[in-house]
């Protein structure tokens, strides 16, 4: 693979295919081990009965309790959209999807096993390109689901995006816990500064966060959702570290693939 340097937001444990989307670490075109750091930083609890389209997706590989792999979002009652770096390369059995439960130690919620996974076929070919769709062996049926954002220009600097996810906090929440934080968009030129050697793509990417750090997604948080005026806007993709001053989070820009998306949501 010709991949540039790419740091995911997720953890490749011990084992020749074991990983858990727990953090941001160095890889080139698939993740490779760097251990944990944190996950949503700096966020606030949040409540899946206001965000059901958000959906956890646990692997049996997981090095934690709950099963904690990454996030995804429901765009139609048995299609989920992810990071590609959050299934390249995994069983798909491995998978479970959960709907409907803010704390994963609990019981209760909707869960399916994953029937098929597409990935961007550039994915690991070229910069960015961060995502894939999945189908659900049992529908969510009845469960509302997020649209695409379609408009290349939401992506301006300042758009109030809000992430979402399930990861450890360093300190400012519980873990396996659903929570949210602000991401508001810092806009291609800053990202391309920060990320100079890490190679940032403008037109396939959104840069989010705050420039003095402090907020941020992070380990665990891979494949969930950055959401912007009711609509799927980015996929949590990669990034330095997590919350640190001048290195923001990275996501997918939806905008960008959301035709090629939405051939394979149907």
């Amino acid at each position: 693979m010709t991949g540039r340097l790419q740091l995911v937001r997720v953890l490749v444990a011990a084992g020749a295919v074991l990983a858990a989307s727990l953090g941001a670490v160095t890889a080139t075109a698939a993740p490779s081990p760097d251990g944990p750091k944190t996950r949503i930083v700096g966020g606030e609890k949040a409540n899946t009965a206001d965000t059901p389209w958000a959906v956890a997706l646990n692997n049996s590989g997981s090095p934690s309790p709950s099963g904690q792999w990454c996030g995804s979002t429901l765009v139609k009652a048995d299609k989920l959209v992810t990071a590609a770096h959050c299934v390249s390369g995994y069983d798909v059995a491995t998978f479970t999807a959960i709907q409907g439960l803010d704390v994963l130690t609990d019981p209760g919620g909707k869960k399916s096993k994953i029937s098929s996974v597409w990935i961007h076929p550039d994915y690991g070919q070229k910069a960015g390109h961060d995502v894939a769709v999945l189908t659900l062996a049992t529908p969510f049926t009845g469960v509302p689901t997020l649209p695409l954002e379609t408009e290349a220009a939401a992506d301006k600097v300042g758009a109030a995006a809000v992430v979402y996810g399930w990861g450890e906090t360093e300190g400012s929440g519980p873990k396996d816990t659903f929570q949210k934080v602000d991401a508001p968009v810092l806009g291609d030129e800053y990202c391309a500064k920060a990320y100079a050697d890490e190679g940032f793509s403008g037109p396939d990417e959104i840069c989010g966060g705050f420039e003095q750090g402090g907020k941020d997604s992070c380990q665990g948080d891979s494949g969930g959702p950055l959401v912007l005026n009711g609509r799927l806007f980015g996929v949590v993709s990669w990034g330095v570290g997590c919350a640190d001053a001048g290195n923001p989070g990275v996501y997918a820009e939806v905008a960008t693939y959301a035709a090629t998306l939405q051939e394979q949501i149907g």
